[in-house]
């Protein structure tokens, strides 16, 4: 097998698909060396429990195929994976994978998340019915019994076993696998603590686990909470604070997990209180109640003869002891051997990287760095200091990172899985892309769309709102005579009417498509067209708005006849043509909204609407791209501040029913 994917450095390519195989053989040997460990260790328990070795050879069999299914995921990732041709003598890097070859990597990788996300989810079922029953044992022992056989018994059936012990295997696999797939280890915070506790949590819970799952099933033991508690309590009272260990270190790592998996949901900010107080409860009840159930352990055995009738019913004796932690230790030494093997691979990985030409990332702030093959753009700019958003972590679920490929774009595989999925969520237009889902492997620049500190909502603005030049029908709507409105009626009531005059405006806004983006005191401005797959349709929107605003004008003076001594007036300007569009403002509080020529040109016009004394004044410009026919209508022209050229408009009464 090795001949199969030797790959000689002093050959003119190299393939890093080539090492990426030879780290799975030796993946391979590492778990096969391992269950010929475990097989020795039921031979050897043979001589004394015949009936133990046909037990551990049928379940060392179930525990090979869930490790083999668990690793199909990495070897179909890597199979597929994208190779990359390094010619030393050229210093030149290869032609971009295939299309097809770019969807599989693309499958490969949803296939990766989705394990990784249901593979958590089943982990943290069983956690949660554990835990469940460890808060009973703050009223008795027996009662925590009785809850812990009805919560745990589909987990002790055969499937049940079969499923935790598969999910259990594709989720420590899949995070070893993460660690050597990275091409830098420079994370976030959160993301380095997540992993190093998911890492801590297999030692903190081997000895558990063996002594209670493994030992009942192979060495005939009865583990129950009085056998436990005693032996945690009693007979090795150090077990105490690795079990509280275990219990924090596996909570705070699910609820890292979960937090940044949710939080780009819409519905979560809303849950969040909910949810962070049972993330609080839930262990510190659970603890209560261990150390309750300790206690009471701890009472009971103070009576003669009780430790002993715990031990004869729980099938313990001197040599399972000794069993067990051998079993342990094997276990241990295992999981170590798991550990290191990433960081190996990687160390191999980064000499051959060294000895041939890298890619370069030329960042908009002017910076150019080295590009690892395989290497994310988001890993790059983070092992480079380079602030970066990415909300979930890098897993194509809030779209924070997105970035426009200003050069390059052409040997990138086009969007595929997850990636093609956020980007159709986001209707990303052409040259938008995610910076935790390319892996350039040529050079290439990019520029960042959100700022480095953008939050969750941020990933939820549509493409092309980030900023970006585009076609747009700008409106402004300006209320007359609001300053004698205040002079003469109580601030209470101006605001009453103010308030019911937006909220009216509002309403016909969204009903004909437009966007309400800035408040300008006693008026506002919206947008047409943000998203018609043509341009010049924003502009009959907004012809259409312009109607359903005058006819709620006419319903809310209606209303207020008997309030009002003059009836509410309001100057109306439409205007089509090019603006910079995009999410603006301060952190946290930014709008959509548009700057530019064209969204001057039309306040100056809303202006003329007093000088024409006419409600709607609508340009040149979007009569035409509505297709708006006024044959009879006197086109006017006039010069407006900021601009040199003069602009044409027609000042009307009324929008003609045409525009609709």
């Amino acid at each position: 097998m090795a001949r199969d994917v030797a790959c000689p450095l002093d050959q003119c390519r190299w393939q890093e698909s080539s090492l990426d195989a030879l780290l799975i053989v030796l993946t391979q040997r590492n778990v096969r060396f391992s269950a010929d460990a475990m097989g020795r260790a039921a031979r050897a328990w043979h001589l004394r429990r015949g009936s133990i070795a046909t037990a551990w050879t049928r379940a060392s069999s179930g525990i090979r195929l869930a490790l083999e299914i668990s690793r199909i995921i990495p070897r179909l990732h890597e199979i597929v994976a994208r190779t990359m041709t390094l010619t030393p003598s050229s210093n030149r890097v290869a032609a971009p994978q295939s299309a097809r070859a770019a969807r599989l990597v693309a499958f490969a990788r949803l296939i990766r998340a989705r394990a990784r996300l249901i593979s958590a989810l089943v982990l943290l079922s069983f956690g949660l019915c554990h835990l469940a029953s460890h808060i009973t044992l703050i009223v008795s022992v027996p009662l925590a019994e009785q809850v812990l056989g009805s919560l745990m018994s589909f987990w002790r059936t055969e499937l049940g076993t079969y499923l935790l012990a598969t999910a259990l295997a594709v989720h420590v696999l899949n995070a070893l696998w993460s660690i050597y797939i990275r091409r830098y280890l420079r994370l976030p915070v959160w993301e380095l603590a997540q992993l190093s506790l998911g890492l801590s949590m297999p030692p903190l819970l081997m000895l558990h686990v063996v002594s209670t799952k493994i030992s009942d099933r192979f060495l005939g033991t009865v583990s129950d909470y009085h056998s436990v508690l005693t032996n945690q309590w009693v007979v090795t009272p150090g077990l105490v604070y690795l079990q509280f260990a275990a219990v924090i270190t596996l909570w705070v790592h699910a609820c890292i997990g979960l937090h940044f998996w949710l939080r780009t949901k819409r519905w979560y900010p809303a849950w969040l209180p909910i949810l962070g107080t049972l993330g609080v409860l839930i262990p510190s009840l659970a603890l209560a109640g261990y150390i309750s159930g300790g206690n009471q352990i701890l009472r009971e055995v103070q009576n003669p003869g009780v430790l002993a009738s715990i031990r004869e019913n729980a099938h313990q004796t001197p040599e399972t002891i000794a069993q067990v932690w051998h079993t342990a230790f094997i276990g241990l030494t295992i999981y170590a051997g798991l550990v290191l093997l990433p960081f190996i691979g990687r160390g191999v990985r980064g000499f051959v990287y060294r000895m041939h030409r890298l890619p370069q990332l030329t960042h908009s702030n002017g910076r150019t760095m080295a590009m690892l093959p395989g290497a994310t753009v988001l890993e790059t700019l983070r092992a480079n200091g380079i602030p970066h958003a990415s909300v979930c972590g890098g897993r194509a679920r809030c779209t924070t990172c997105r970035v426009r490929v200003v050069d390059g774009q052409t040997q990138l595989p086009p969007p595929a899985g997850l990636e093609a999925a956020a980007l159709a969520r986001i209707a990303a237009t052409e040259g938008v892309r995610l910076a935790c889902q390319i892996r350039p492997n040529s050079d290439i620049s990019v520029m960042p769309l959100l700022s480095a500190d953008s939050r969750a909502a941020d990933g939820l603005v549509r493409g092309a709102m980030e900023g970006s030049e585009r076609q747009v029908t700008v409106v402004f709507i300006d209320l007359r005579g609001s300053t004698m409105l205040g002079e003469t009626r109580m601030p209470y009531d101006v605001l009453f009417i103010l308030n019911q005059f937006f909220n009216e405006m509002t309403k016909a806004l969204v009903a004909t498509g437009g966007h309400y983006s800035n408040f300008t005191g006693d008026g506002l401005m919206a947008l047409y067209g943000l998203n018609t797959p043509d341009p010049a349709i924003g502009a009959a929107q907004a012809l259409h708005g312009a109607r359903e605003m005058l006819a709620r004008l006419d319903q809310l003076n209606a209303q207020f006849k008997a309030d009002l001594k003059k009836p509410l007036r309001i100057g109306i300007s439409v205007h089509f043509g090019e603006a910079i569009v995009g999410a603006m403002g301060p952190p946290g509080s930014q709008i959509v909204t548009a700057i530019g020529d064209t969204v001057n040109t039309t306040a100056r016009l809303e202006s003329l609407t007093k000088v024409y004394d006419c409600p709607i004044i609508v340009s040149h410009h979007a009569v035409q791209a509505a297709g708006l026919n006024l044959v009879g209508h006197d086109l006017q022209r006039a010069t407006v501040k900021g601009r040199v050229e003069s602009v044409e408009f027609y000042a009307l009464k009324t929008v003609p029913e045409l525009a609709i």
